[in-house]
């Protein structure tokens, strides 16, 4: 991406360096401050201008829905709170700038039965066939690990075999969401099948070294595997729902996600 080019632009750069510093890294932050960059351009805007009815302005003009805008003006924001510490201003003039409404979201929770069922249905399509057994019984055991421990998709599909601790029956997950590490304690029953899982798998899968492997060497399961099952699984049990909205609510469809959601 290139840089930005406001009379700001050291100032922007030393923001994004600051924030990965303290371990906030958000690919998003660049092009959403980019956004601010190009305004204070087009507005010719020095030091003098940044009063609370420039960023009035400002926030008029930004494309999106409430939560995109809400979102852009919270990093600008956050840029000139960073100013201010830095002593490039007394206060910041965005104190007091209310952010836009918003609808409210609430994502899709499984109930207790529900994920039981869809785990125990996925369960009964493993196919029997040599060359389609190992790899139904691995994805499989990737709904597993996100209903009954709530992780996130990427992160059963990133374990390597030595993310298994056996002797204490847990998961150690590294550089996962704000690039931190988990241990995660499995649940009995979760520990018995990821026994049985292993003890296959040193016979149908050895040189690879993740926990759930794909079908290319040494490479993790896809995701692609993971979602057409997922939303079949729905159809045939009958609990898809579609994303909806009644008055300022709105209510988010099922998703691979609302497995950790409903955890």
């Amino acid at each position: 991406m290139k840089a930005y080019e406001s009379f700001l632009a050291e100032k922007l750069e030393e923001f994004i360096v600051y924030r990965e510093n303290l371990g906030i890294i958000n690919r998003n932050s660049r092009p959403l401050l980019a956004v601010f960059d190009q305004y204070v351009i087009h507005q010719k805007a020095d030091w003098p201008d940044f009063t609370p009815m420039f960023f009035l302005e400002f926030q008029s003009r930004i494309s999106g829905i409430n939560r995109t805008v809400n979102l852009k003006l919270a990093l600008v924001h956050a840029f000139f709170a960073f100013l201010v510490r830095g002593g490039y201003l007394n206060e910041n003039p965005l104190q007091d700038i209310p952010p836009k409404p918003e609808n409210r979201f609430i994502p899709f929770v499984f109930a207790p039965d529900e994920i039981t069922r869809l785990l125990n249905r996925i369960q009964q399509t493993i196919r029997t066939k040599e060359n389609r057994f190992f790899r139904d019984y691995t994805v499989y055991m990737a709904f597993l690990l996100l209903a009954r421990c709530g992780m996130r998709l990427s992160e059963p599909l990133g374990l390597t075999i030595d993310s298994y601790r056996k002797s204490e029956g847990t998961l150690y997950i590294k550089k996962t969401k704000f690039h931190k590490d988990r241990l995660i304690p499995l649940p009995l029953s979760v520990i018995r099948e990821l026994n049985n899982y292993l003890s296959l798998r040193r016979s149908c899968c050895q040189g690879n070294r993740y926990l759930l492997p794909g079908i290319f060497k040494n490479k993790g399961l896809s995701p692609h595997y993971i979602y057409p099952c997922f939303h079949q699984t729905l159809k045939d049990l009958g609990i898809a729902a579609s994303r909806h909205v009644i008055a300022t609510t709105t209510f988010g469809a099922p998703t691979v996600h609302s497995l950790r959601h409903s955890f």
